[in-house]
């Protein structure tokens, strides 16, 4: 049996179907493939479920002869939009489609309601693939490291144990305000590095300048596969709603995941199989304001990260 997974994007939403690739893998002769942006090509390299690595090209109509050619059994639909709906068509192939709940989502954000079950994306995922006889294995996510890396190369001696901090996300409501960030640094018993691109660089310099040589800020000095590797090698993570946070639930890292603007319940994305976490957020009348986050607090007082307790996550952290 051959089997085609597509998920397009974004990078936290395809690093939660690799459980799914995992468990299908699982199924006697089956064959998988996955298909995905070039961007988020690196998600998949070297996971050794998958047979091959399908990229999309900049034409959806030749991306459709390249499935043609492969004559799958069946299309793994996950990511449930008009380009996956016009794959399925054009190919003909018998599909399973995620259920995005999207009226549901919509419902729950306009007015406030929860009506869409804090059910993890991983298993939202995996309904998709119950026809087939696939069981969760109950295992994290997979991420693997493309090369190996020193630490001593990376880090400073002084932070060859360390707490990683992530402070990058796409949205400036995903993350949590310097003098936050200062405030709760200040008080970890261990030194601290930061994690995130270059567009958090200037923010690391400022924590680094109001704390001193106790943080590191790797931002924008790291690659990708080398922050990767500061997440494994750290003894625990904190992190706001983003790519990297969500890539070191493979690692089964005790992690803080820290949610402004959004929540994990409504997208399910809250850490998966991982043995110690804490998810630091509060009650709002307002909140979420958004599914994905916002350039800024639409009331302007942003209390969704200026309320969270700092003492919990630094109590989770130094214990």
């Amino acid at each position: 049996m051959k089997i085609l997974v597509i998920r397009f994007s974004s990078m936290g939403d395809i690093i939660y179907t690799t459980p799914v690739v995992r468990c299908l893998k699982q199924l006697p002769g089956v064959e998988v493939h996955f298909l995905t942006k070039p961007a988020f090509k690196y998600i998949y390299d070297n996971n050794p479920y998958l047979d091959k690595l399908l990229l999309l090209k900049e034409s959806l109509s030749d991306t459709i002869e390249v499935i043609k050619a492969e004559h799958y059994d069946y299309i793994i639909d996950l990511h449930s939009n008009l380009r996956t709906a016009i794959i399925k068509l054009r190919t003909g192939i018998k599909s399973s489609t995620y259920n995005k709940q999207r009226i549901s989502k919509w419902l729950s954000l306009k007015f406030k309601l929860k009506l869409v079950k804090p059910v993890h994306l991983v298993d939202r995922y995996l309904k998709t693939v119950k026809f087939l006889g696939v069981v969760n294995d109950n295992l994290p996510i997979d991420y693997y490291l493309k090369k190996n890396h020193r630490l001593n190369k990376l880090l400073p001696a002084s932070h060859q144990q360390f707490i990683a901090f992530v402070i990058g996300a796409t949205h400036f409501t995903k993350r949590m305000p310097n003098e936050k960030v200062i405030s709760i640094c200040k008080k970890l018993s261990l030194p601290v590095v930061l994690l995130g691109g270059n567009d958090v660089k200037a923010n690391g310099d400022e924590i680094v300048e109001a704390i001193g040589p106790y943080v590191y800020n790797a931002c924008g000095i790291t690659t990708l596969d080398e922050s990767v590797f500061l997440v494994q090698k750290a003894e625990k993570v904190i992190g706001f709603d983003t790519g990297l946070t969500h890539i070191a639930e493979a690692f089964n890292k005790p992690i803080v995941s820290i949610w402004g603007s959004t929540i994990p319940e409504l997208l399910g994305v809250q850490p998966y199989m991982v043995k110690q976490s804490l998810v630091a957020g509060v009650e709002l009348p307002c909140r979420p304001c958004s599914k994905f986050g916002q350039a800024a607090c639409p009331l302007g007082h942003f209390k969704c990260m200026y309320d969270i307790d700092e003492n919990s996550i630094v109590n989770f952290v130094n214990s």
